[in-house]
């Protein structure tokens, strides 16, 4: 990517190592550029396979001077709160304050199969406020809260700082607790036009009953962005293998969510393609079994996406600022691939 110094735009981010990386080494080079194109933020998820969150942190940091850090999303629970508080505060000396630990409930399927206990609402309340107070500088002593119970939890005496926390949220108590509790607050990739201002308004509302000033809880839309300039084989692969891979992971709280028809759900599953999957749609499908299920998928459940040509694209994250959202994450492609689309965004004025 040529692009150096371009006008910075912090309320667009991205992905890093989008869907199924080949390797872990490519998020240098998609950090450079994407700091380089302008955005403001790469978002790290996480995989247990090449997509360790806090090690991608770190070489995120190394690479990069100006552009926001931030997991979304880890899960608490993986980690004992100590090594998370670590994690955090050497990011935030390692970057001069660039990184935002961003959590998630997860996959309850996905947390059974490995024997982790499932995530709830109150266990994430209890965890922000154990991170809130560890960088006050404080000492925990006997907690035992919906979190866990430790003895002492202590991080550093002289701290007395602020740690930006973010959190994907779903469901309406997830969103709820974002407004009270957290900085920014993520949404979810292919919420309706309806849905996604109901969110909003949902987290800016319980900010504003929690005594907060609404402005200040950033929410973020995940706007899937797939330009026609992208290779149609590609296009079908972030579009309906992204979608199709969520339904496999939690589809029932896509469609209720949403709104959307939940026999479609139901013939999705029962498909014997579909069923014959086995792995992450958009990872190991081919481009044949994605070109069938596509035929499963009714248009308007792939609609709230940004898709054509670059200019079609950059218009429709516009109109995601419109619904109420702060900010949009770029979501399924690379800086390279989002370049056009930014161009093209920048050039709305």
């Amino acid at each position: 990517m040529t692009v150096t110094d371009a006008q910075p735009h912090p309320e667009l981010g991205f992905y890093a190592l989008a869907g199924q990386p080949d390797s872990s080494r490519d998020l240098l080079e998609e950090v450079r550029d994407a700091e380089a194109l302008g955005l403001g933020t790469a978002f790290i998820s996480e995989r247990y396979n090449l997509k360790e969150a806090a090690t991608l942190c770190g070489a995120a940091g190394a690479v990069s001077e100006r552009i926001k850090i931030q997991t979304a999303t880890t899960n608490h629970n993986t980690r004992h709160p100590m090594v998370t508080a670590g994690i955090a505060r050497t990011m935030q000396d390692l970057t001069g304050g660039r990184f935002v630990l961003g959590i998630g409930r997860g996959i309850p399927a996905m947390q059974d199969a490995f024997g982790m206990s499932r995530i709830t609402t109150a266990q994430m309340e209890d965890f922000v406020g154990i991170m809130r107070r560890l960088f006050r500088g404080e000492a925990i002593v006997g907690h035992d809260g919906p979190a866990g119970s430790w003895p002492v939890l202590h991080l550093d005496r002289s701290l007395d700082e602020h740690l930006p926390m973010g959190l994907v949220a779903f469901g309406p108590e997830s969103l709820k607790l974002g407004g009270r509790c957290f900085d920014e607050v993520v949404l979810h990739t292919f919420f309706t036009d309806e849905t996604t201002e109901r969110a909003v308004r949902t987290v800016k509302d319980a900010a504003e009953q929690a005594g907060r000033d609404p402005d200040d809880v950033i929410v973020w839309s995940c706007f899937a962005t797939i330009s026609d300039h992208l290779p149609e084989p590609l296009r079908l692969k972030k579009s309906v293998g992204r979608l199709a891979t969520y339904l496999q992971g939690y589809g029932d709280l896509m469609v209720r969510t949403n709104g959307w028809d939940p026999a479609v759900l139901e013939r999705f599953r029962a498909d014997p393609v579909v069923a014959g999957i086995g792995g992450p749609i958009d990872g190991v499908a081919t481009t044949e079994q994605l070109e069938h299920i596509a035929t499963l998928l009714p248009e308007e459940w792939l609609a709230p996406s940004a898709t054509g040509s670059p200019e079609q694209c950059a218009t429709a994250v516009r109109g995601q600022l419109t619904l109420g959202c702060d900010a949009v994450i770029l979501h399924g492609a690379t800086p390279t691939q989002l370049q056009p689309v930014v161009e093209a965004y920048r050039n709305l004025g």
